[in-house]
């Protein structure tokens, strides 16, 4: 029987609700294919708004929306990491507050983090990983070779452009050290096509054991894309059979269920799990993930 490594599945996969604070809109960064526009330092949380959030889902406990067994507590920007000190402040206050309401949630919960991975190696980023990691994933970001990372993930400002790629991956040995299995996700576009296998492979080479890839939603794609597509992913198929390395190392672009009718749950749901997140933003604005329905935490009965 040939031993094939399965993708890392999120913690309490499918039975713990994901709750998700916007912190910030500010990033290091300003990659070419980011859905964030309008970057910029003025618009971050600040900490009674994420305090009347967490009031408000804790003592909601009954609600049918909070109801799920687990949670998983994400914070996004921009970059996360540079609102550290307020998640800090964050995180603790949701931990006291768990334990004083005796939530079921109690010892049932994880911080979840996607960072760019420029400032992991801060003291106070250090100190916050060593406080709470046993409840806590993260994931660094790193698109490939030094080429495809730079193509898009470029500082903010820099004249001439300057990628990111070396700030990145002096951390990835750190990152991995604390998360053996940290996995990273990498975004295609139309300029970086050329290099899908290889980066894939750069990673592997890393010690990135799992890769999950996403492609450019927007309609930004070039006539002919379609076949550069194809003719990576048959490489890097190829090269993943004949060296054998689907016994350690696994890709989201090679699922089981691809190409298979899904089931009724799945079939409604976006790749992010659609229907059990709910995001928080700076002013307060609660957004389920499918962002039909919104409303803010001064409407909280609506």
């Amino acid at each position: 029987m040939i031993s094939i490594r399965e993708s890392s599945k999120g913690w309490m996969a499918g039975r713990s609700k994901d709750i998700t604070f916007i912190v910030t809109k500010d990033c290091q960064l300003a990659c070419k294919y980011c859905y964030l526009v309008g970057k910029n330092s003025n618009e971050r949380m600040s900490f009674n708004v994420a305090k009347s959030a967490i009031d408000y889902i804790i003592n909601n406990e009954n609600n049918a929306n909070f109801d799920c067994e687990s949670v998983v507590f994400n914070f996004i920007g921009g970059e996360p990491f540079l609102e550290i000190e307020l998640i800090d402040r964050i995180c603790d206050y949701i931990k006291i507050e768990l334990y004083k309401h005796n939530h079921h949630w109690f010892n049932s919960y994880r911080f979840s983090f996607s960072t760019n991975g420029i400032n992991y190696h801060e003291d106070k980023v250090q100190k916050f990983i060593e406080k709470n990691k046993t409840h806590l994933s993260i994931g660094i970001t790193i698109d490939g070779t030094p080429q495809k990372h730079d193509l898009n993930r470029v500082w903010k400002g820099s004249i001439p452009e300057r990628g990111s790629y070396n700030d990145v991956v002096r951390n990835i040995p750190l990152w991995l050290k604390q998360f053996p299995e940290g996995s990273t996700k990498v975004t295609i576009s139309s300029a970086d096509l050329p290099y899908i296998t290889e980066s894939v492979l750069h990673l592997y080479s890393l010690g990135i054991h799992t890769v999950n890839i996403n492609c450019v939603f927007e309609d930004v794609w070039e006539e002919g894309d379609d076949k550069i597509f194809e003719e990576q992913l048959f490489k890097l198929a190829d090269h993943i059979i004949e060296n054998e390395l689907y016994k350690d190392y696994s890709c989201s672009f090679f699922v089981e269920y691809i190409g298979k009718p899904l089931d009724p749950i799945k079939y409604t749901q976006n790749w992010c799990g659609s229907g059990k997140m709910l995001s928080i933003d700076a002013a307060g604005n609660f957004y389920p993930c499918t962002r039909f329905a919104q409303y803010s935490l001064r409407d909280k009965k609506a």
